[in-house]
């Protein structure tokens, strides 16, 4: 008998159909107005050989081999060991650890998405275990929008992600605004998701209503089809990575006809005269004119001349999108934009100004907050060390050394034991041969995952978890003003457990039970949870009861209607009365405190710096292409790759790369065939598409391809399926944010005519009994 079940993830929420507890299908909710494709792909997944349905600890680790080639993270088989055995195991190495080392080298590996959820919150349920062991080293910031966090608080002040509370909403936008430029574009496959979840989607209808409001729009991008066809936007191609240049540019122009809010400027910012100096050329002899920026972007000095007139006599809104941060230098188109946005006249006016990563999910835009959700609670970190997020390989490579990070001095620590629960660093991690030589520095890496992805398989221990479906939880997204009922759809596959049913079985081995679980079962943890913020919100007014809602399945919170702190609107009417939360209380164009640092690579006003990569660099000669790595639509990030709707989009098994035409003509290259990408970093294969919305001299290949290296745990092999992170550099924006520079990479495509490697990225790694194995009862060879 088939029974329907609410399903909740980052791509929206969906009804579960199973037949005598087996999955039949995902099917979308019937009030999702845009459902995503990704849901219904979830289904083969689900039961698919990639799954991890046992304990599994590396042979090479549990008999003391050297890690060199062949037994070497990456390339080792496993052995499947009972759930006891592996407990004693990972507790043992984190007393071993802790007592040889210190809790600093601990890492407390929890970044990316993981899985919708309240309580089954991966990164918050292994920070609250280690923080309860005795502490961990934590990463500070995001792969996605690192250099934006630590640039905007020096700017406009506040939390890092204060300003999705303080930008015009999309309604607003409909109906005051009319002119939007995006630089970086609106791409609608980026809305699919929402971190936490996601009821319905409406970016979508949002952005059909601005258009049919009458609202222009500008996509300054080297990708067409990162804004919809409906919104009949305007293209202007620029070369990757020169936005900052193009701001300039039109920054410029807007100052010499004397078209910029003068009155804006000084009341409500600081340094402007300053950054006029740069602007003009009096500090370097370079004036940032239209010719200037036109010669660095490919955008026509008209173009850049036109666009600085209508951005100053019309109702505008400068969008920034995150993709250009990262990159190098990615701070400052950040910057720029701000500051171009308070010359336009439009800074502080309703539904005009500034905002950045609309449409990067769906929730920018969408409402400015939402009412408080409880979560799993933290617990205080005893470790006060922590590494910038993108500058994991440094650390395990140059334990001690000192980098800079927000004018602070910060020493790497030595990692002994990486824990890694939610996220996939073998995806979101730049130059994976690089990454492959520092992960085979510490001495144990222990990994929770659903499927034998590459993070599973350069693990030492391999715990299987249970996914989303295999769990009870509640969902509820950024800014997503419902939460969501999340029932167990079936039973764990194999043995598979929930992270915290693990970290529950750790702590009472090592001592913290009844600390970590506070005596509480799962299903009892997402009542307390729900029921704690039906009592903070106001109990019976503001939502039903536990039991209501996980009958009817979704629930609406109360309406958040600020004030949002930060408000460009109040400081444009009243500068003094509502200062922003930066030393000079008002939009720092020009900042001390940065300026103070002294770095090189970050001065204390927006500035042009040539990327390291670019397509005007002498290494262009030697690989002519720019390579954008940016979102899938077809999956996020690497989830579900192994998914049907990924897997259709696959040509010949391998990721699609998109190229402009005339580039595929000029290396003979035909849609369809199977291309070699490749740079000095590495190589991967991919399926060749043509398409004349890349512009010439640009190709794009998408994030997220479970890695597949023909030749496991070794650097430099050839990546089998399409990763674009074997191409991408693990260079740091710059001193002040150490970010990543995915988008900063040259690159060149061939025909590959040799003979087609078998694509195993969902292939499980060789599996062998534990009597095969020499002292199997060993823990580890230091001990």
């Amino acid at each position: 008998m088939e029974r329907r079940v609410s399903v909740a993830t980052h791509w929206g929420s969906f009804v579960a159909v199973v037949d005598s507890g087996r999955l039949v299908r995902i099917e979308p909710r019937h009030d999702d107005p845009v459902p995503s494709p990704i849901g219904p792909g979830m289904v083969t997944a689900a039961d698919d050989s990639a799954r991890v349905l046992h304990p599994a600890v590396r042979k090479g680790w549990l008999n003391g081999e050297p890690r060199a080639h062949g037994a070497a993270r990456g390339s080792d088989t496993f052995v499947e060991v009972s759930w006891d055995h592996a407990i004693t195991l990972v507790s043992d190495q984190l007393r071993r650890v802790r007592s040889q080392h210190g809790d600093s080298a601990v890492f407390g590996g929890s970044y990316g998405w993981a899985s919708a959820g309240r309580f089954h919150h991966a990164q918050g349920q292994l920070h609250r275990f280690l923080a309860l062991g005795g502490g961990y080293t934590d990463s500070r910031n995001t792969y996605s929008t690192a250099a934006l966090e630590v640039i905007l608080p020096h700017v406009i002040g506040g939390h890092p992600w204060s300003y999705q509370s303080r930008m015009p909403m999309w309604d607003e936008i409909a109906e005051n605004c009319e002119l939007v430029v995006a630089f970086g574009g609106l791409a609608l496959k980026n809305s699919q998701i929402n971190p936490g979840g996601l009821a319905k989607h409406q970016t979508e209808n949002l952005q059909r209503r601005c258009r049919e409001a009458g609202v222009r729009f500008v996509n300054i991008s080297p990708i067409r089809s990162d804004v919809a066809d409906f919104l009949d936007a305007e293209w202007l191609p620029v070369v990757p990575n020169t936005d900052t240049a193009a701001m300039l540019g039109i920054a410029h122009t807007m100052l010499v006809n004397g078209w910029h809010d003068e009155d804006f400027l000084r009341r409500c910012c600081v340094g402007f005269d300053r950054f006029a100096s740069y602007l003009t050329g009096e500090l370097d002899g370079v004036p940032k004119n239209a010719a200037w920026a036109a010669k660095i972007t490919g955008i026509s000095r008209d173009a850049i001349t036109d666009l600085a007139r209508r951005l100053t006599t019309q109702r505008s809104l400068i969008m920034v999108n995150y993709a250009v941060q990262r990159a190098d230098h990615g701070e400052q188109p950040i910057w720029m934009s701000v500051v171009l946005a308070a010359m336009t006249g439009s800074m502080g006016r309703p539904g005009c100004g500034w905002g950045a990563g609309y449409a990067t999910m769906d929730a920018t835009g969408v409402a400015p907050d939402r009412a408080s959700v409880a979560t799993i609670p933290a617990v205080p970190n005893p470790v006060p060390d922590f590494i910038p997020v993108a500058r994991i390989a440094d650390t395990l490579l140059r334990p001690g050394e000192v980098i800079d990070y927000d004018g602070k001095r910060l020493t790497l620590p030595e990692l002994r034991l990486i824990y890694w629960c939610g996220g996939n660093p073998f995806h979101h991690h730049q130059d994976l041969h690089r990454l492959t030589r520092a992960w085979q520095a510490p001495d144990t890496v222990v990994v929770h995952e659903a499927w034998w992805n590459t993070t599973a398989k350069f693990a030492d221990i391999v715990l299987p978890v249970a996914t989303s479906l295999e769990r009870d939880d509640f969902a509820a997204g950024f800014s997503d003003p419902h939460i969501v009922a999340m029932p167990k759809v079936r039973e764990p596959a194999g043995e598979s457990r929930t992270d915290h049913h693990i970290f529950a079985a750790l702590a009472s081995r090592l001592g913290f039970e009844q600390e970590f679980t506070e005596s509480r079962s799962e299903i009892e943890w997402v009542r307390h949870l729900y029921e704690q913020t039906r009592a903070d919100l106001g109990g019976d007014d503001a939502l039903p009861s536990f039991d209501d809602f996980w009958h009817s399945s979704t629930a609406e919170l109360p309406a958040s209607t600020g004030p949002f702190p930060g408000s460009f609107e109040d400081l444009r009417s009243d500068p003094q009365g509502f200062r922003l939360s930066t030393p000079s209380g008002r939009i720092e164009i020009f900042s001390e405190e940065i300026d103070s640092f002294g770095y090189d690579d970050c001065a204390g006003h927006p500035k042009w710096f040539e990327p390291a990569e670019w397509l005007h660099a002498d290494l262009a000669d030697r690989f002519p292409l720019h390579l954008i790595s940016n979102q899938p639509a077809s999956r996020l990030h690497s989830q579900y790759d192994n998914g049907d709707h990924s897997l259709s989009s696959k040509i010949r098994d391998r990721e699609p790369v998109t190229l402009n035409p005339s580039d595929a003509a000029a290396r003979g290259i035909e849609s369809g065939m199977i291309v070699r990408v490749h740079n000095d970093r590495g190589s991967c294969l991919a399926g060749a598409v043509l398409s004349d919305a890349v512009m010439p001299g640009v190709v794009q290949l998408s994030t997220g391809a479970w890695w597949d290296p023909i030749q496991p745990g070794m650097s430099g092999t050839m990546d089998r399926h399409g990763n674009p992170n074997v191409l991408t550099a693990d260079r740091p924006c710059s001193r002040l944010s150490q970010g990543p520079s995915a988008h900063s990479a040259l690159v060149d495509v061939e025909r590959y005519d040799g003979p087609l490697p078998d694509v195993l990225a969902f292939a499980p790694p060789s599996l062998v009994p534990p009597t095969e194995v020499r002292h199997s009862d060993r823990h580890h060879p230091n001990e």
